[in-house]
């Protein structure tokens, strides 16, 4: 069995990505790793280069900046990753550059492609997600945070990412996946509020349509409000992934959320306290078939 890991990313120190946490995270799975490293405007490439010279492979592009509507860039960003890809790798794990994999759930992965490597019929593997939002205290307790994904999909060149690259499909279906005891923990809503209003703003150009100039304009008009911006948040008692670690001590800035607060419109509180109450999501959108 064959593993390569694959990802995108562009400006990532200027917008404070953890994108060597999250490569680094992954690579003992990895026999390759593939970073589509877009045109960047500080040091990101040197700084993939830096990651593990012996296993990182780069493919240099330049974003389609006429794809700046509903994200579709980001899709195309991967593929462009995906598509270096040599045939002898069975296996294509996918990492966003704001994602990293616990080091504890390194085995179950590995046995789960194990698992199914000769189950054709299986397209990839799906991870829960846990969604940090403000420090690396707190984590999204609401709908409006997608509780799963895929992560893992077969070296298959008719799967392509799908939309703005939160999943795949193939052939334009869904995929057909199998659960893996093993969760992503997500970081984008956690950074020093300057850098977080950068990038919001930064991302709306590849969806809202506006230029990147209007983009950085407003960037530098205010820092993000994280106290402002969240529905219900819950308090994060475990431990995070030893790759986090000094990402982490550099915390240098504060935020106490009112867990007690949930901002959200009726029909939501509702979907809500059911799903506390029952544990299931009614009507979650599902970019994936899970099988047994």
């Amino acid at each position: 069995m064959k593993v390569c890991g694959f990802t995108f990313i562009r400006n990532a120190v200027k917008f404070d990505f953890p994108i060597v946490e999250a490569i680094t995270s992954v690579l003992p799975l990895c026999d390759r790793f593939v970073v589509a490293v877009g045109r960047s405007e500080d040091e990101t490439r040197e700084l993939i280069e830096n990651i593990d010279p012996a296993k990182i492979t780069i493919v240099d592009t330049v974003w389609d900046e006429n794809l700046n509507e509903g994200g579709r860039v980001y899709a195309g960003e991967t593929n462009k990753a995906l598509d270096a890809i040599p045939n002898e790798y069975n296996w294509c794990f996918y990492i966003q550059g704001d994602e990293v994999l616990h080091e504890k759930y390194l085995p179950a992965v590995r046995c789960a492609m194990e698992e199914n490597l000769d189950r054709s019929e299986v397209d990839g593997l799906l991870f829960d997600y846990r969604h940090f939002y403000g420090s690396y205290d707190y984590v999204g307790d609401c709908r409006h945070w997608y509780r799963k994904e895929i992560r893992v999909i077969r070296n298959d060149k008719s799967i392509r990412s799908y939309k703005d690259a939160q999943g795949f499909r193939k052939a334009g279906e869904k995929l057909k996946v199998v659960q893996v005891a093993a969760e992503i923990f997500h970081y984008g809503w956690v950074r020093h509020p300057r850098y977080m209003q950068q990038k919001v703003e930064a991302v709306k150009a590849f969806y809202d349509g506006i230029s990147d100039e209007a983009a950085k304009q407003k960037a530098v008009e205010r820092e993000f409000n994280y106290s402002a911006e969240y529905d219900a948040l819950a308090k994060f008692t475990g431990s995070h992934p030893k790759t986090m670690e000094e990402r982490i001590k550099r915390l240098n800035w504060d935020f106490q959320p009112d867990l007690n607060k949930v901002n959200m419109k009726l029909k939501y509180r509702l979907l809500y306290w059911i799903e506390k109450r029952t544990g299931v999501r009614l009507f979650e959108y599902r970019n994936y078939e899970l099988m047994d």
